[in-house]
């Protein structure tokens, strides 16, 4: 597969697209809530775990030269400084 340089925003764009129209209604459940999904964006595959981590290494096996974005499930950020996270009530 070609690499093709994107930006961090087209990253961005790209992957909250996919999680949008393909994969939100598919793991946005009270079980997962608070967990990070993590997407590859030329593939559309994607993972879920506690933090990500273990998602980011399984697809990473999958698709070494792949880009990631994590979505923190049912929240509008995917981390915070400040300790408080706003939920996303969609």
């Amino acid at each position: 597969m070609q690499t093709i340089l994107l930006s961090r925003e087209e990253v961005g764009r790209r992957a909250k697209e996919l999680y949008e129209n393909n994969i939100r209604q598919q793991v946005e459940r009270e079980e997962n809530i608070g967990k990070m999904v993590i997407i590859d964006i030329e593939t559309g595959d994607y993972a879920v775990d506690k933090t990500g981590i273990e998602s980011a290494r399984y697809l990473r096996n999958k698709h070494p030269l792949a880009r990631f974005f994590g979505i923190r499930i049912g929240y509008k950020v995917a981390a915070s400084f400040s300790g408080e996270m706003e939920r996303d009530t969609r």
